[in-house]
């Protein structure tokens, strides 16, 4: 038998504890996602269990935590190449001012709480920060799922979520200043030299894409292999991450800058599609090594204690962002619900939880407090997102039955609309804008109902007749003049609503036929069937159109597809 040196033997050991922890996620990932659960709560169960704190499989704790935090800064990167300002700005202010507003009110209230139960000050303030994300990667796929991304509440949502992952360097900065036992004033200090430093990369960074960059790209993306642009975004980072160690500034935030300048790269979309891979490996190395730091002992013995933080955490959440949603203009239906979408602890508090356990702002405690809070609600989440429908139409219709609801929900009460023979279009999108067209073509009235304030505005400024009110009450559709309306034309997108203004429609007015939009073919029947007249469905017509279309070119062209002729 040959005798290996430590080094090699090292070397497989810590090979073998990365295959078992690997091998862990798989079966819980794909056990959790059979259960209807976030697949991130199945690695970190695969690390709780097979690490120290369990049945202790892994043998060399340390060096997988180790490569989980290059883990960190490689994920980082891939965000900062998904991040797009351009992205962020068009979700309005619900994404900026609201996912501000959110990350600060959150820190106040949950670092209070925490203060007032004796934790120090520094403490206090880490605590609330880590309860500020919520969890993008499992709410934007439980959205996606229940095609509620296109709503106003999904779309708020997702804007909120965009800002949070935007803020996580900052955070970092801010956990890692609290470590040091820096004052406010010195923290804000570090946070200053940090930013410093950031603009400096972010000028170095910028350079190098504006005048190496697109060189190197050209070349990379002539050779047309995929592995070569894989090989040349994992030298960016890596490199990225080197510059910045070098200026002595966390290595996560070089990589991070140089994903955003990849992202305005033409190559951004082949990019994006080429490192998924390797996220996901990215995804699992560092959530399921942040499990093996859990101690299922301890959840048992502390139960209560984080029974109480889970159920503070979903309540006080889902609160500020209902607050802070309506303070913008949201209806309390989209509002609650927004609410309920973003109470859960996110992943990325789990990477602030680490940082801020090595740089000393939490003790082993707190540590465990956040792991264990984070994996409670992400198991609560998909329950939460589907109740936050409901549960939004039932806080509306509490306020607005003791007189409490704003003029947002009691819309076009003050008046009977005056119009007679007209069409109500309900949604002002692109879809509602067209219908409105053609309607006005051929002379027909035509009378909007809208959720949101800037799109009435907009209806207004244009000389249109649109009121800011909700479909889905009885009032407003009464107010609206819907029983001597000659159509109603329902274009939002969300299947819900446009569920229960049919049904409303159809109590209030059944002479009055009601057209609806169907995104997807599989609400076509629901529609039908709650009393639509016509339904236009859109995966259909537009497989129809596709079909035709092609069928047009194979024909003219003898089985080549070729465009038909512009029209002169």
């Amino acid at each position: 038998m040959v005798m290996e040196s430590p080094e090699v033997v090292q070397f497989w050991a810590s090979l073998q504890d990365v295959a078992v922890l690997f091998c862990a996620a798989l079966l819980f990932g794909a056990l959790l996602e059979r259960l209807r659960q976030s697949a991130i709560v199945g690695y970190l169960l695969a690390g709780a269990l097979v690490g120290p704190g369990a049945l202790g499989l892994v043998s060399q704790p340390k060096l997988v935590q180790s490569l989980s935090e290059l883990g960190i800064a490689l994920l980082l990167f891939t965000i900062g190449l998904e991040f797009s300002a351009r992205r962020l700005v068009s979700l309005g202010r619900i994404a900026i001012v609201g996912g501000i507003m959110q990350i600060l009110a959150t820190a106040a209230v949950f670092g209070g709480l925490a203060w007032a139960a004796g934790s120090p000050p520094r403490t206090a303030l880490t605590l609330g920060l880590l309860a500020a994300p919520s969890s993008t990667a499992t709410v934007l796929r439980l959205l996606t799922d229940r095609t509620d991304l296109d709503t106003p509440r999904g779309r708020g949502a997702m804007g909120i979520l965009l800002l949070q992952d935007l803020a996580l360097v900052p955070m970092v900065l801010a956990v890692t200043a609290l470590g040091r036992g820096a004052s406010g004033q010195g923290m804000m200090t570090e946070i200053g030299v940090a930013a410093g430093f950031f603009l400096l990369l972010a000028v170095l960074f910028y350079a190098t894409s504006r005048f190496v960059l697109p060189r190197a790209l050209r070349e990379a993306g002539r050779t047309r292999s995929r592995e070569i642009l894989v090989l040349f975004a994992v030298v960016l980072a890596l490199g990225a991450m080197w510059v910045a160690h070098a200026l002595e500034v966390s290595p996560a935030l070089g990589a991070f800058i140089a994903g955003m300048l990849l992202a305005e790269s033409p190559f951004a979309t082949q990019l994006r599609s080429n490192i998924g891979t390797l996220r996901v490996l990215f995804v699992t190395l560092f959530f399921a090594s942040v499990g093996m730091l859990a101690d299922l002992v301890w959840i048992r013995q502390q139960w209560l204690l984080v029974t109480l933080a889970v159920v503070h955490i979903v309540l006080l959440k889902a609160a500020i962002v209902w607050g802070i949603a309506r303070a913008l203009g949201q209806t309390h239906r989209h509002a609650v619900a927004m609410g309920f979408y973003l109470a859960q602890v996110g992943e990325f508090s789990l990477m602030l939880a680490a940082v801020a356990l090595a740089a000393g702002s939490i003790d082993a405690e707190g540590y465990q407090l956040v792991i264990s809070a984070c994996i409670l609600s992400l198991m609560a989440t998909p329950a939460l997102v589907a109740l936050a429908p409901r549960a939004g139409a039932a806080v509306e219709s509490l306020f607005i039955r003791a007189g409490l609801a704003p003029p947002a929900e009691q819309v076009v009460a003050t008046g009977r609309a005056a119009l007679s023979g007209h069409v109500i279009v309900v949604g002002y999108g692109p879809a509602g804008r067209s219908v409105v067209e053609a309607v006005q073509a051929i002379g027909v009235p035509v009378l909007i109902l809208e959720l949101n304030q800037q799109t009435v505005r907009e209806a207004q400024a244009a000389g249109l007749t649109a009121h800011l009110g909700d479909a889905c009450r009885d009032e407003v559709l009464e107010h609206a003049g819907l029983a001597s309306a000659s159509a109603l034309v329902i274009t939002a997108p969300d299947y819900d609503a446009t569920l229960a203004a049919i049904r409303h429609a159809v109590a209030l007015a059944p002479h009055v036929p009601v057209i609806v939009r169907a995104r997807y073919h599989r609400f076509a029947r629901d529609f039908s069937e709650a009393g639509a007249s016509f339904v236009i469905d859109e995966e259909t017509q537009i497989g129809q159109f596709l079909g035709s279309r092609l069928a047009a070119g194979l024909t003219r062209t003898a089985g080549r597809f070729a465009p038909p002729p512009a029209k002169a």
